[in-house]
C-alpha cells in the first residue's frame, strides 16, 4: 500500500529514519507517524460549554537489537532530534533484556485497497464550525420539547480526521486516512431523589451515516422517560434480557477474556478453552476488518498485520484469540492482526425480534444500565449496579433501579435463550438484543 498522497515527505521520513537505525545498529526497527485534526464541541441548556479545536502529529518507533527491543516518540520531527532518538533507543534497547520471542511481524502484502474500504470522507473536513455547534443545540434543544424530561445533562458534537503510516525494516510499508464524525446527548428525567439519567450516542465514518439531530434526540429522551418512577425489587433469579448496548457491554467483556494478553498471563478463565464448547449454539462472535465505511474498519494493524475478517466462536466453541504479533509466538500461533485493539467485533444475528424475546419471559429483567467495574476477566464473574424495565406476563410491567445483577459469564454463554435480529454495527463492539435463562437480580429482601 502506498503511502498518502497529501504526505509523501512523511513516508520519506519514515524511510529514512529506518535507514538511520538498520545503520546505527538496529536489528529490526519499526516507525509509525501519525497525524490528526479534531474537533469538538459540548453544549449545555444552548450554551456551549466547551469548544476545542486541535492538530496533532506524532512519530514513534520501535528498536529491536538482537531481541531487546526499546520504544520511542515524537512530536518534533526535526531530523537532529529524531536521531537523537533512535540512538537513545539503539542504547537503552542495548542495556535490556533479551527475549526471543521480541520483533517484527513476517512480512505480508496488504491485499484491501484504502478506497474499498471508504474510510474517509472529505464532507466531514468542509463542514463549518457553526454547524457542528448549530447540530449540538439542535439535538438538546429536540429533547427538551418532551415534557417528560427533567433536564439536559448536556448534548455533544465531534469530528476527527487522522492519518497512519507504519514502514519497518522488513519490507513493510503502508498508510491510510480516517475520519469520524459523531454526536449524543443525555438528559434527566424523574422527581426528587428518583432522577434517573439516559441519553443516546452516534457515530459515523462519513456525515451522511450519522444518524440526525431529531433521531439521536427523541431516542435519548424515550430512554431517559422510559426510567421515570423507577423501584426496586426482591432479590431473586429470574430470565434477563440484554438491549444491544447492554449487549454489547457484555460482548466487551468477552473480548477481554480472549485478548492474547490475559490469556498468556493466566488471567482470563478462557486460557485453557480453545476448541472447546464455550456457549451453546447461538454463541457466534466475529471480529471483521474489512467492513467498509465502519467506525473499526482498517486495511492492516499497528504493526502491518494484514487486516482479515475471524470467527472467535462458532455455535459455542472457542475457535481462537485476539492476538499481536508478540502473544501470538508466546502461544505458537499466529497474530491475527489485532495489535492495537478490536475491528468490528459481534455477537452474530438471530432470527428472534426484540418484541418475540420480551413476549418469552413470564418474570424478569430487561436491562438497560449498568454502574461499576464489577467483572473478573479471570473467572468470568460479574456483579454491577443495574437499572433496566421489569416485564411481566411478556410486557414491560415498570422500570427498576438501585438493583444488581450478579452472574458469571460462563453460565450466562451456556445459557443464551434467544438471539435478536437487530444487529447494528455501528460501533466497535456490537450485538442484538439477547436473552439469557437465568441471573441473580439484587433488590429488597422478601418479607416474613
Amino acid at each position: 500500500m502506498s503511502a498518502t498522497t497529501q504526505q509523501p515527505n512523511l513516508k520519506e521520513l519514515a524511510e529514512s529514519l529506518v535507514a538511520y537505525g538498520r545503520k546505527q545498529g538496529a536489528s529490526e526497527m519499526e516507525v509509525t507517524i501519525g497525524e490528526s485534526r479534531d474537533f469538538s464541541v459540548k453544549v449545555f441548556n444552548g450554551t456551549v460549554e466547551s469548544l476545542t479545536e486541535s492538530g496533532s502529529k506524532n512519530l514513534a518507533m520501535r528498536v529491536f537489537v538482537d531481541g531487546k527491543k526499546a520504544n520511542a516518540s515524537s512530536s518534533d520531527f526535526t531530523p537532529a532530534t529524531l536521531h537523537r532518538m533512535v540512538d537513545n533507543a539503539i542504547t537503552r534497547a542495548r542495556l535490556g533484556g533479551k527475549d526471543a520471542l521480541a520483533g517484527l511481524p513476517e512480512p505480508e502484502k496488504i491485499v484491501i485497497k484504502e478506497a474499498d474500504l471508504k474510510l474517509f470522507d472529505p464532507a466531514v473536513l468542509a463542514m463549518a464550525p457553526e454547524k457542528k455547534i448549530a447540530f449540538a443545540r439542535e439535538v438538546e434543544a429536540i429533547g427538551l420539547k418532551d415534557t417528560r424530561i427533567k433536564k439536559s445533562s448536556g448534548s455533544s458534537f465531534d469530528t476527527s480526521e487522522g492519518s497512519r503510516i507504519l514502514l519497518n525494516s522488513r519490507g513493510f510499508s503502508g498508510s491510510y486516512r480516517k475520519t469520524s464524525v459523531s454526536a449524543g446527548v443525555s438528559f434527566m428525567a424523574g422527581e426528587g431523589d428518583n432522577l434517573q439519567q439516559d441519553g443516546w450516542y452516534d457515530a459515523s465514518i462519513n456525515l451522511d451515516g450519522l444518524w440526525a439531530a431529531e433521531r439521536i434526540a427523541k431516542l435519548a429522551a424515550e430512554r431517559t422517560a422510559r426510567l421515570i418512577g423507577s423501584r426496586k425489587v426482591e432479590t431473586q433469579k429470574v430470565p434477563l434480557i440484554l438491549d444491544p448496548q447492554m449487549a454489547g457491554m457484555l460482548l466487551g467483556f468477552l473480548a477481554q477474556c480472549i485478548a492474547g494478553g490475559s490469556v498468556t498471563r493466566r488471567q482470563s478463565f478462557l486460557a485453557d478453552k480453545l476448541g472447546q464448547k464455550i456457549g451453546n449454539e447461538l454463541v457466534t462472535i466475529i471480529d471483521d476488518p474489512l467492513m467498509p465505511g465502519q467506525v473499526a474498519s482498517r486495511p492492516f494493524d499497528m504493526e502491518g498485520v494484514a487486516s482479515k475478517k475471524h470467527t472467535f466462536v462458532e455455535q459455542g466453541v472457542l475457535k481462537g484469540f485476539t492476538l499481536n504479533t508478540y502473544f501470538g509466538r508466546k502461544l505458537k500461533m499466529p497474530s491475527t492482526g489485532h495489535a492495537g485493539g478490536l475491528t468490528n467485533f459481534y455477537w452474530a444475528a438471530g432470527k428472534s425480534t426484540p418484541e418475540e424475546i420480551i413476549k418469552s419471559v413470564d418474570k424478569g429483567l430487561f436491562l438497560t444500565g449498568v454502574m461499576g467495574q464489577g467483572t473478573v476477566p479471570t473467572t468470568g464473574d460479574i456483579s454491577l449496579g443495574a437499572v433496566g424495565l421489569w416485564i411481566e406476563k411478556g410486557a414491560i410491567a415498570f422500570p427498576v433501579s438501585e438493583i444488581t445483577i450478579s452472574g458469571n459469564l460462563a453460565d450466562l454463554l451456556m445459557n443464551v435463550e434467544m438471539v435478536g435480529n437487530d444487529l447494528d454495527i455501528r460501533q466497535g463492539i456490537s450485538a442484538p438484543t439477547l436473552k439469557f435463562k437465568e441471573i441473580t437480580v439484587g433488590g429488597t429482601t422478601a418479607k416474613g
